[in-house]
Parts: structure tokens; sequence; C-alpha cells
């Protein structure tokens, strides 16, 4: 398989991207540095390239085994010219029923890069994963313990 070359800053989500719908943890992976750290969704801190491997050899498997990953935008901050802030937009179909819930729904995302450059190809050294939720401002937990997105604009 052939993917994108790592040959600039927007290329590492775009091989993120390319890796996560072939199921390929081993090259979704690859894009980090040994000591790489990784938050996801939930909060979930992988702090090395192994247990960013094995966590999303596990997701693509189990989690996500059915799912399309879609690039919608990127946005590339340089820092110098070896160090870059990757912003990305990512849509995502198809999740994995769970829970008594047949048709998980689309969800978007925006994953935070911070990339460098190793000889002529970028790695990303550390990176965040948050949901979107539209028309939401803030997360609180009520009373039973449940984490719930607000918008404070429309509470009464």
């Amino acid at each position: 398989m052939t993917y994108t070359p790592l040959d600039r800053p927007e290329h590492v989500p775009r091989v993120f991207v390319e890796a996560w719908n072939r199921r390929d943890a081993r090259t979704l992976a690859a894009i980090f540095d040994e000591d790489a750290d990784f938050i996801n969704v939930v909060g979930l801190w992988w702090h090395d390239r192994a247990a960013i491997e094995r966590a999303h050899a596990y997701g693509l498997a189990h989690l996500f085994d059915r799912s399309t990953l879609r690039l919608l935008r990127v946005k590339v901050k340089p820092l110098s010219e070896d160090v870059a802030v990757v912003h990305a937009r990512m849509h995502l179909t198809g999740q994995t029923p769970v829970a008594g819930i047949a048709r998980p729904q689309p969800r978007t995302n925006l994953f935070t890069f911070v990339v460098h450059r190793v000889g002529e190809a970028w790695r990303c050294a550390a990176a965040h994963n948050t949901d979107v939720v539209p028309g939401m401002e803030t997360n609180v937990i009520d009373e039973t313990g449940r984490l719930r997105a607000v918008d404070y604009r429309a509470a009464p």
C-alpha cells in the first residue's frame, strides 16, 4: 500500500486518515515519535508509539471496524521551520453498534497535531482528538455523575 509522503506538515492528518480507513494501526502509529502522546475523545492518554498502535489496533478492530474517516479541513500554523501545529477537522461514519445503539450517527471531530521535521519527513510529537458537539458550549457533570454537553445560552 502506498501512502501520501510525510514531506509536509499537512500530510500528517492525511496519512492518519488513510491508515485509519485501511485499518492499518502500524502505519497510523508510525507517524508518531517513539515517545509521542495521544489523547483521544474521552481523555484516554497514550504515552508512546507502541501504546498508540495497540489502542488503535483494538479500536479499528472493535469500535471502528466499519468506519470511514474523512478529512474535511486542514490548517497549519508554523512555529518555526521545523515545528508546526496542524489542526484537522474530520468526519467519522460507520462506527460499530454498541449499547443498544444499532446505528451510531456520524461524528465530526477536531484533531490537533504537534509536528516536527525529522530529516526530510514530518512526525507527530503529540495529538489530541476532540469531538465537535454542534450548538454546545461546554460539558458539565450532572447530579448522577453523567457528563453532558450544554449550551448556557439556551438554558432557562
